[in-house]
């Protein structure tokens, strides 16, 4: 397929059309041998996204969501690549899991999926799941996320046998033995009579797995860091040279603790929202370097699973369809980062420690690319979200940066430009 996508906005810099040939970004044709010629309308051109952190759900929790309807959401929010998170029924431990996970992408995805193994069998922390066949097999990391790896002993033992096959290790941090609550524990769970989950709970977690990195000299990566405490151990870690790198999600930069005083499980996630200390202190660690991703941890649930009891309701919550809008509205628009880091976070870091060789947009390049409109204010309505899950806080939010064309490897696969 030949495409032509006239005025360009790329990356806020230049104008200019983009040509795509068989994939890949192309040197300049006429238009009489296009297949399709779209004018995006001076409107914002990226590189494709990549999410790193994401639930797909299948194989078996198909009800809450399927391969294709999240890959479908993720090319809505202008991703081009998801990895998806292995805490699945049966749990992603092996290669043939993994390959079958690979097969249905490749027949019904809508952006590239790639898997993320187990690092324990069944996420029970106690036998290695069979990682060297699983890379074999194409998996990028290994996770026990939805799980802690509890105990610093198999955490070692995680680290050590995948720097034999290169490959990350990404861990939750949460001490479970501090986190039996249901919110954030401070004045608003009291006030409002949920128990709370201390901070420390993360914070305990994330400086055990600093200490084994440094210890011996291999890298972790930390998932969705929310607090004040843990975003001030891994700036400290990385000046000391350990080998760490972390991540959080838009939900963590732009709500707190407060928004829980509804009870409204749309609010409800792990770790849990935090105070506003904790807020400003995850956006400073973006400016200055210490985030090194932006996810969405995308958790679709079933209606069933969040409209209950705040305390018995599922945590987590769905976000490939406005993580794009909300970074670049709190985060661009507001002048605390510059375009080209949102792209780092949201693009180019992720490629970079998962080894995906993407971001690039100069010809010869896989032909990924995402079109926004940052100049027009939209709403932000779950009820138009083609994820299966409604589980959202931001509905009704005023953002910038809608999606308004994705491409993946040369073909469309969202467009509401025409």
């Amino acid at each position: 397929m030949k495409l032509i996508l006239k005025n360009c906005n790329v990356l806020n810099k230049e104008t200019k059309d983009i040509y795509i040939s068989d994939g890949k970004f192309s040197k300049e044709f006429p238009e009489s041998e296009a297949d399709r010629v779209i004018d995006v309308k001076g409107n914002l051109a990226t590189p494709g996204l990549i999410d790193m952190h994401v639930h797909l759900r299948e194989p078996g929790q198909e009800y809450k969501e399927d391969i294709e309807s999240g890959t479908k959401a993720a090319a809505r929010g202008g991703f081009t690549g998801v990895c998806c998170m292995p805490n699945t029924t049966p749990v992603v431990d092996n290669a043939a899991i993994v390959r079958s996970i690979i097969k249905r992408a490749n027949e019904l995805g809508y952006c590239r999926v790639y898997p993320i193994g187990s690092a324990s069998k069944g996420l029970q922390g106690e036998e290695l799941s069979e990682i060297g066949l699983m890379k074999e097999a194409g998996i990028v990391a290994v996770s026990d996320d939805g799980k802690p790896i509890s105990t610093a002993g198999f955490m070692r033992k995680v680290l050590e046998y995948c720097a034999d096959f290169d490959v990350p290790v990404l861990n939750h941090c949460e001490d479970k033995s501090l986190s039996g609550g249901a919110m954030n524990e401070g004045p608003v769970s009291t006030s409002i009579g949920i128990r709370g989950i201390p901070s420390a709970s993360e914070d305990v977690m994330i400086a055990r797995d600093i200490i084994l990195a440094e210890y011996l000299n291999l890298p972790v990566h930390l998932c969705h860091v929310s607090t004040k405490g843990g975003m001030r151990m891994i700036m400290d870690a990385k000046a000391r040279g350990v080998k760490v790198t972390c991540e959080t999600c838009p939900h963590y930069f732009t709500l707190t603790d407060k928004e829980c005083v509804n009870y409204s499980a749309d609010y409800k996630m792990h770790p849990p929202l935090g105070t506003q200390e904790d807020v400003d202190a995850v956006i400073e660690a973006i400016e200055d370097g210490t985030v090194d991703m932006i996810v969405t941890d995308h958790a679709p649930h079933h209606q069933d699973e969040k409209v209950i009891e705040f305390s018995l309701a599922l945590n987590g919550i769905v976000g490939l369809e406005s993580s794009f809008a909300l970074s670049y509205t709190y985060l661009v628009k507001t002048g605390r980062i510059t375009l080209d880091r949102l792209m780092d976070l949201m693009c180019h870091n992720p490629s970079k420690l998962l080894k995906l060789g993407r971001g690039g947009m100069e010809i010869g390049d896989d032909a990924d690319i995402a079109v926004f409109d940052i100049d027009n204010e939209f709403v932000f309505d779950k009820n138009k979200m083609l994820t299966k899950g409604r589980n959202t806080p931001f509905d009704g939010f005023k953002l910038y940066g809608e999606t308004m064309l994705t491409v993946m490897g040369g073909n469309i696969t969202y467009e509401k430009l025409c």
